[in-house]
């Protein structure tokens, strides 16, 4: 699904893979001392000598006193300068760590998950991958559940499922085999189910079940990929292929699944379609019989719904049609279904 009004998927894309290669600076060797200030343990070096060298330390205390003394812009606008003017350096992962963390307090969602997204695309050997995943997932699922970003820090801005599922499709690109890459997926889902984009829902879905089958999550993915794939069917009338692939998921869960608690959830769904499917038989089988007196495509069709679901009623009732069939055939009956009139001649 194209998003045209989020600058955010291709951006993070392009953030993800573009900048991979500018830095690798590990953070847990930057420590912050409330006494003496930040400083570089373990014997990594600061990547700037001399000058830059202090400038860029004074800056980092320098925001971190303005974060700690409750100046959260303040403390925004010196980081920002340090990873503007010293982005190679082991100090600029921790000042968009800090970015971002800040900018999550004052609700501002996106300006977070921007800082973070940079942080894991320019320093990903840095240590706290997946720390930084985790925080993004948070991020993405709170403005699915309805959070608003706040725009300066302040004022509620309107919210934006779209946002969230391009953030959670992002979580995906960069961790696809961490534990967050299916609860995303499944997250994904769901969102596009409350934008009713269904055939989305069902691709993340189905990336799901295909690609992290030793997941936790793949039995509820199975039954809402059944759930998906059945509120798409439009009744006994229509093109029932949606109703097939609602029966293959729904049979595959109870299968694979037997001892889940949600199977009668399943056995129900898969009733109900399987209903349909014998319906939409008889529905075709009437219209061969009725309209066209083709009695060979109507038995085939009636038969059909009694193998589509045999014992249910719908079995029963094409059993029925299926005799009208054969007397109609042999010349018991006229077309109206009306016993045929005998005349004696002589």
């Amino acid at each position: 699904m194209r998003l045209p009004s989020l600058p955010s998927l291709r951006t993070l894309i392009f953030l993800l893979v573009g900048l991979g290669a500018a830095g690798a600076s590990a953070r847990a060797d930057l420590v912050w001392d409330p006494a003496t200030g930040w400083r570089i343990e373990g014997g990594a070096l600061s990547g700037l000598t001399g000058a830059q060298g202090h400038r860029a330390l004074d800056l980092m205390n320098s925001a971190r006193r303005s974060q700690e003394n409750g100046h959260p812009l303040s403390a925004i606008h010196t980081y920002n300068k340090v990873v503007k003017n010293y982005g190679s350096s082991i100090y600029a992962a921790e000042a968009y760590y800090q970015i971002g963390h800040l900018r999550l307090k004052r609700r501002q969602y996106y300006k977070a998950f921007e800082a973070f997204q940079v942080e894991i695309a320019r320093y990903p050997n840095e240590g706290r991958f997946n720390e930084l995943i985790g925080t993004e997932y948070r991020i993405a699922s709170m403005l699915l559940d309805g959070a608003r970003n706040h725009i300066w820090g302040v004022i509620p801005g309107v919210r934006s499922r779209e946002r969230a599922i391009a953030y959670l499709a992002a979580v995906v690109l960069n961790a696809p085999y961490s534990d967050y890459a299916p609860l995303a997926l499944m997250a994904n889902a769901r969102g596009q189910e409350q934008l009713k984009n269904t055939e989305e829902a069902i691709d993340a879905l189905d990336q799901m079940v295909n690609t992290y089958q030793q997941s936790v999550l793949v039995p509820y993915a199975y039954l809402e990929l059944a759930k998906a794939h059945a509120s798409l069917v439009e009744g006994a009338y229509y093109d029932q292929a949606e109703t097939r692939e609602a029966i293959t998921y729904y049979e595959d869960f109870m299968i694979l699944f037997p001892g889940d608690p949600n199977i009668a959830t399943a056995a129900q769904g898969l009733d109900h379609m399987k209903r349909v499917l014998a319906e939409s038989k008889i529905k075709i089988g009437d219209f061969y019989f009725i309209k066209r007196d083709n009695y060979t495509a109507a038995r085939v069709f009636y038969n059909e719904a009694i193998t589509a679901y045999p014992d249910s009623e719908p079995a029963i009732l094409a059993k029925k049609k299926l005799a009208l069939v054969e007397a109609k055939a042999a010349g018991a009956l006229l077309p109206g279904g009306a016993p045929k009139k005998h005349f004696l001649f002589f």
